[in-house]
């Protein structure tokens, strides 16, 4: 289910005219990825070698360009720097990790304003509870940066409002 809803996001970025920017590697990244190069999109895929030492791989095979990374700190940078937009599918760490730098640099201005969208419930659920839990640390400018969408069709469309 999860790999096809990646899946299906790639397609529509890519019939939309987006080029796709990932982590370049497995799961969702991979996913994304496949739909976007089967639609004919562009699929740049943001790597490092702190994550292959780490675990042995390389970029997904639908990666049509690879920025390759030093560190970690490198790669997020180049994934955030390197986007004008930031979807995020359900996900880990990693993706909290990008989401909440992308937000704070927006916050404090180190990065242009751009669409910060987060798909699913789950996302919308954790932010609740942070926006809940530490309001008073949360402006409602700060909050009206990020963006939620019940699914994928819902956050091209918010993307594509953007545009």
């Amino acid at each position: 289910m999860a790999y096809a809803e990646a899946q299906e996001l790639g397609r529509l970025l890519a019939e939309h005219g987006h080029v796709l920017l990932t982590g370049g590697y497995m799961g969702s990244m991979e996913a994304a990825s496949r739909g976007a190069a089967e639609a004919g999109g562009h699929v740049i895929g943001v790597t490092c070698e702190d994550i292959e030492q780490w675990r042995p791989i390389g970029a997904n095979a639908w990666v049509k360009e690879e920025w390759h990374k030093r560190t970690l700190m490198e790669r997020l940078q180049g994934l955030i720097e390197g986007c004008d937009a930031a979807l995020a599918l359900p996900g880990g760490p990693g993706t909290l990790t990008e989401i909440a730098l992308t937000w704070n640099l927006m916050i404090i201005g180190s990065l242009s304003r751009r669409p910060l969208i987060l798909i699913g419930s789950g996302w919308q659920n954790v932010l609740d509870q942070v926006y809940q839990s530490f309001d008073e640390y949360i402006s409602t400018t700060q909050k009206e940066l990020v963006q939620f969408a019940p699914d994928i069709k819902t956050a091209v469309k918010l993307l594509d409002s953007k545009s």
